[in-house]
């Protein structure tokens, strides 16, 4: 007997085992085809794991729960699983070993099949995954759709109050001497534009008020008949007088006052250079001041600057102009309208936040530099956006993805760049388009299935590779059964029921 008849009567020896193990369990009769409701026979087209449907058997068998498989009939497959074709069988434990037949790996876990549309990657992405309807239902997955929307957001942050400081004037002294009177001597007091504050003797004024009515002698010494040349230069002497006054901050009624009495004052006059508020008094009177003395702090509490920092998740919303609300427990029940005027350049470090300035109008007084605020951002929607629910987002921290639901029970992963949240929803820049459904519970288990798939296809390829450049140069294709040692080959070895 050559090889050849050898290998064909240890088939036909291993079929009849088998046949005599399935009639052995079916009471010596082969089972009959289950009745339709229609009368008619339903066709089974092979056994499904119990607790893992993925898993299939062509012959009936049990799990190692000692579980039938359950029968699966051609009239309640799903149309592509009555045409799809089974190109091999695959190790559950590792990959890398197939079988071209069923097969149980050492433990006693059956073989998976691998379908023909399963190795398609030409028309499939990456990490796409395949999931049997039931396990979809158990696992609770739930889709939504893209769509359009206007997004819309609040924002809430403690603010506080702080003075305008276009309104503000620090007032110092030109030149040096002594506060002979203090008219405005109290912190907080109210003063009008042009009011006097103090007056100041100043030996450097008076030098100044002396040289002005010599100056202003000699112009006026000389007659319409003097000489051109010495009327210009009297004239140029007297102006240049007039403006050292000036630059020492002689107001103008009093240089008038001086120009008709002909007396030099003792004195200089220091005005409040706008109406507000005295914030602080830096001398009294008898004290001698220098220029390096700031004698006031005036500020316009007209209007006030608010304070508030916003957290870099939430500033791509706030922009320049947008309304704001205001709440201070100095007055109860008082809603304060304002706007945003200005975004500052710098985020603080340590908070992660940035500082934004609003401005409101405080004529009437109530808002006190110092206070709290509760302040609520009332930013710009945003109309028309691309959006998704929030829920539907894996972050993985290099990047981000969803699950679009290519066909029932198919899943592929989708990395999208997201822009603003709001409310439970985000907005797509891209990845996705309109209509498209996408995965919004449950895609944590699916992205775990995808990216194990993910790795076992990369690990496969590398295996193949492997094993191309370790056995390049051999012809496998003639290479036939007569060629292999069937005489280690025992029927016995195997257990009923199971394949080879």
């Amino acid at each position: 007997m050559n090889v050849r008849n050898a290998t064909a009567l240890a088939v036909a020896l291993t079929v009849g085992a088998a046949g005599g193990w399935w009639l052995a369990r079916s009471g010596g009769e082969e089972p009959s085809p289950t009745a339709s409701a229609d009368g008619g026979e339903r066709k089974i087209l092979y056994y499904r794991n119990p607790m893992n449907p993925a898993i299939t058997s062509p012959v009936p068998a049990k799990d190692e729960m000692g579980m039938d498989y359950i029968p699966v009939y051609a009239d309640e497959a799903e149309p592509e699983k009555k045409e799809r074709k089974i190109l091999y069988y695959r190790n559950p434990m590792n990959p890398a070993i197939t079988s071209p037949v069923p097969a149980k790996d050492e433990m006693g876990m059956d073989y998976i099949p691998v379908y023909a549309d399963e190795e398609n990657g030409a028309d499939e992405p990456a990490g796409t995954v395949k999931i049997d309807p039931v396990v979809v239902q158990s696992i609770g997955v739930r889709v939504a759709k893209v769509e359009r929307r206007d997004l819309a957001h609040t924002l809430t942050a403690l603010g506080k109050v702080d003075l305008d400081e276009r309104h503000l004037a620090r007032l110092h002294p030109k030149t040096s001497g002594w506060i002979e009177r203090l008219r405005i001597d109290e912190t907080g007091t109210q003063v009008e534009r042009d009011e006097i504050l103090l007056s100041l003797y100043s030996p450097e004024l008076v030098a100044a008020e002396r040289e002005f009515l010599v100056a202003l002698a000699n112009w006026e010494s000389l007659g319409e008949n003097a000489p051109q040349e010495s009327r210009r230069t009297a004239r140029a002497l007297l102006d240049s007088a007039r403006e050292r006054l000036e630059l020492l901050d002689v107001p103008p009624h009093q240089i008038k006052e001086l120009e008709r009495t002909r007396k030099i004052m003792r004195s200089l006059h220091i005005h409040s250079p706008f109406t507000g508020t005295v914030m602080h008094i830096g001398a009294r009177e008898g004290q001698y001041v220098t220029p390096k003395d700031e004698l006031y702090l005036i500020a316009d509490l007209s209007r006030v600057w608010v304070y508030v920092d916003v957290y870099e998740d939430e500033l791509p919303w706030v922009k320049v102009g947008d309304p704001a609300e205001m709440r201070v427990r100095a007055v109860p029940g008082r809603v304060f309208q304002g706007k945003v005027t200005f975004i500052y350049p710098m985020m603080n470090e340590r908070s992660r936040t940035n500082r934004v300035r609003l401005e409101f109008d405080n004529r009437e007084g109530l808002l006190k530099p110092g206070l709290f605020a509760d302040v609520r951002l009332q930013a710009g929607a945003r109309e028309g956006v691309l959006v998704i629910p929030i829920e539907a987002v894996v972050r993985s921290g290099e990047r981000e993805q969803v699950f679009v639901v290519r066909a029932p029970g198919k899943f592929e992963p989708r990395e999208v760049r997201l822009g603003v949240e709001s409310e439970g929803w985000v907005e797509v820049l891209e990845g996705l388009s309109e209509g498209e459904e996408i995965v919004t519970s449950a895609q944590f288990l699916i992205d775990s299935e995808s990216k194990l798939k993910e790795a076992t296809a990369k690990m496969l390829e590398a295996m193949k590779a492997e094993q191309v450049g370790g056995h390049e140069g051999m012809d496998m294709e003639d290479m036939s059964m007569d060629d292999m040692d069937m005489s280690d080959m025992r029927l016995d070895d195997q257990p009923a029921g199971e394949a080879p």
